[in-house]
């Protein structure tokens, strides 16, 4: 069965503060391969005009695919979340994530539309600091996959 396309515009609350740690911001960096020194030496991000490390690109993704995690679990939505694969993931940023910010990620429903019998689902996650800063624009595109013929 299709979305509603009704939940356009839909907005889901702010998710708690993640605070973000320079050994996370290690670990992701090690994890995707990039060895940056502004990613894992303050001394380095200073030397760039940041107060301390910076994360990659990439790294809002650990926050605001948990904060999409509203709108997959929105009952009323009805998404099949089995049959769900990420499509596509884009990032608009205003300022780098730096080590020590709290950020908090308000998510809303961009846009549902159907291709092939496939749901296509735009989540929006504005994630900004503690102070109401925005941080980061994270635009992620969901795919629900239509059932086959056997209902599987």
């Amino acid at each position: 069965m299709a979305l509603d396309p009704s939940f356009i515009g839909r907005s889901y609350p702010p998710t708690e503060p993640y605070e973000v740690g320079r050994e996370k911001i290690r670990e992701f960096a090690t994890a995707i391969g990039d060895a940056n020194p502004a990613y894992t030496d303050p001394e380095a991000a200073k030397a760039l005009g940041h107060p301390d490390v910076i994360a990659p690109p990439t790294f809002p993704f650990v926050i605001t695919y948990r904060a999409a995690g509203q709108v997959v679990e929105d009952p009323e939505l009805g998404l099949d979340f089995s049959r769900v694969v990420h499509g596509d993931q884009k990032f608009t940023y205003t300022r780098p994530v730096r080590a020590g910010d709290r950020l908090s990620v308000a998510v809303t429903i961009d846009n549902i539309k159907s291709l092939a019998g496939n749901d296509v689902l735009t989540v929006r996650g504005e994630v900004t600091d503690g102070t109401g800063e925005h941080v980061v624009t994270s635009v992620m595109t969901l795919v629900a996959r239509a059932a086959d013929e056997a209902g599987e």
